[in-house]
């Protein structure tokens, strides 16, 4: 796996009603949202009306110090009001103000490291790449640094969500801890770049290797019980190479978790862990079974020609009228999207549903979400066009070209509705030189173009590829080098609802 991005594809699937629990309190506590990485946010003030009248918010401070790659968090119900929770390359957390963008905390987990200091890679400095998570009950927030010292080592910190102090037993250091079938994990060489995810007490963290694919890495995922850091458990692809690319990390149904592995070396032909879904259970463990694990039939190929299926994190998506109906999204750079029944991954064969969706995948997040016309999926790859397709509910799901919009840049996209079903708008940053570093929206049945990036205001800097938003409170907050940009409705909207969360169907887990 070795570089970026540049188009947005929706796949369009059978529909069905959904039930949203909505808590009063917002919080936006992982990348994307929610465990299954949907990339969906309810609030009842984004109507095409209010999005299309987004402005920047130019009393929001936003100030921080490093580059920024991960997607902020916005937390409620402590001492300090509602937070924006942000990291950096520098190996800096900040807790801001979510409404003047002020520091409220700030820590410094220590020195960052050096691309001179690396083999290879493409992010200079790194530290902190990765979304972190939060844990409510403990009001705790975990995230993954790269510490500079006589051994670089990755740590995982568990930090007081309302303080930013160092909670008792962590960090976990990486290089001692992580141990898979006789292999240790070794820091210098992974790297840390998807988001972390939080299922059932265990804080999963993966990793890939560094852009060039230098050196012997593996693609890991390290578990940690919250409860006692001391209880560390991992899996690694057996061969070299096999990293965890995707800008979303570890995906969840609820129960299990589900990872996307690229491009492998030295296997004589023999499939050791890469260009494969992997459904991991509670630990991490994994059977090693073909209910949990699915391999494309060229699997091989891929790998002789870098052409990862690893390309984009995985997204669990539930298909209603669909035979089998709960599903996961994988996407590679050949271009493909492959859909595949979750319950049975179903080892080396065919996916239950493939299309050529025209252009390379590689290093973002995708979406999902559900309107009266049918179930999204979204994602963005290198072509330069936004396109729909549909997944008939039927047995198999086939996936039908739709429609198609051209948009540049490098980024993640994500959703918002007002219920939950009706006035679905997907969002994009048009991230790095490659676009022109605005917010863009699209109607998510049609694709027509809500807000094409607002005036001078509106206009971003510093924004970094692979990169998503957030959505709370009627507003939009996006992450950038050294500055949290803040967009917020017109004052004549609604006040929104509270942001809620669908929880997929959890799969067996034989």
């Amino acid at each position: 796996m070795k570089s970026p991005i540049r188009i947005f594809v929706l796949v369009v699937a059978g529909l069905c009603g959904a039930t949203f629990p909505v808590s009063a309190q917002v919080n936006v506590m992982q990348e994307h949202n929610n465990p299954s990485r949907d990339g969906l946010y309810i609030d009842a003030g984004f109507t095409p009306l209010a999005a299309a009248n987004l402005a920047r918010d130019l009393n929001f401070d936003g100030t921080i110090v490093g580059n920024v790659y991960a997607q902020p968090l916005y937390i409620e119900g402590g001492p300090n009001g509602p937070m924006i929770i942000a990291v950096t390359e520098s190996n800096n957390v900040y807790a801001l103000n979510a409404t003047t963008g002020t520091v409220i905390w700030q820590r410094n987990l220590g020195t960052s490291v050096s691309i001179s200091q690396l083999f290879c890679g493409n992010i200079d400095p790194i530290g902190i790449t990765g979304t972190p998570v939060v844990d409510l009950a403990s009001r705790s927030l975990f995230l993954d640094a790269l510490i500079n010292g006589p051994t670089i080592k990755h740590f995982i910190y568990s930090l007081n969500v309302d303080t930013g102090v160092t909670n008792a037993g962590w960090p976990v250091d990486v290089n001692a801890t992580a141990n898979y079938n006789g292999m240790s994990f070794v820091s210098l060489i992974q790297e840390e770049r998807g988001a972390l995810a939080l299922v059932n007490g265990i804080v999963y963290v993966s990793y890939s290797g560094y852009v060039g694919d230098c050196q012997n890495y593996h693609g890991w995922v390290v578990g940690v019980d919250i409860n006692n850091p001391s209880n560390v458990h991992a899996w690694a692809t057996t061969a070299v190479g096999g990293g965890i690319w995707g800008h979303g990390g570890v995906a969840s149904d609820g129960t299990n978790v589900f990872v996307v592995t690229g491009n492998t070396f030295n296997t004589g032909g023999n499939w050791m862990g890469g260009e494969a879904i992997i459904r991991l259970q509670a630990g991490p463990t994994w059977t090693g079974q073909p209910t949990d694990y699915w391999v494309p039939t060229n699997w091989f190929s891929l790998d002789n020609s870098d052409t990862d299926l690893g390309g984009v994190s995985a997204t669990v998506v539930d298909v209603p009228g669909a035979t089998p109906s709960q599903l996961v999204l994988a996407l590679g750079k050949d271009s493909n999207a492959f859909l595949l029944n979750r319950n049975n991954l179903g080892g080396i064969t065919s996916a239950v549903a493939a299309a050529n969706v025209g252009g390379i995948n590689r290093g973002t997040s995708a979406v999902t979400y559900r309107t009266s016309q049918g179930t999204y999926i979204g994602f963005h790859n290198d072509a330069g066009t936004i396109r729909a397709y549909r997944v008939t509910a039927t047995n198999p799901p086939t996936i039908v070209f739709a429609w198609s919009q051209n948009q540049s840049g490098r980024g993640s996209p994500w959703v918002t509705t007002t219920d939950g079903t009706n006035n679905m708008i997907v969002w994009y940053a048009a991230t790095t030189s490659s676009g022109d570093q605005r917010l863009h929206a699209y109607d998510g049945d049609t694709g027509a173009v809500i807000y094409a990036g607002g005036g001078a205001n509106e206009l971003m800097s510093g924004t970094q590829q692979w990169n998503t938003g957030m959505v709370a409170r009627g507003r939009i907050y996006f992450g950038a080098n050294n500055k949290i940009y803040a967009f917020r409705l017109s004052s004549a909207t609604p006040t929104p609802t509270a942001t809620a969360t669908r929880t997929p169907t959890s799969t067996p887990t034989s």
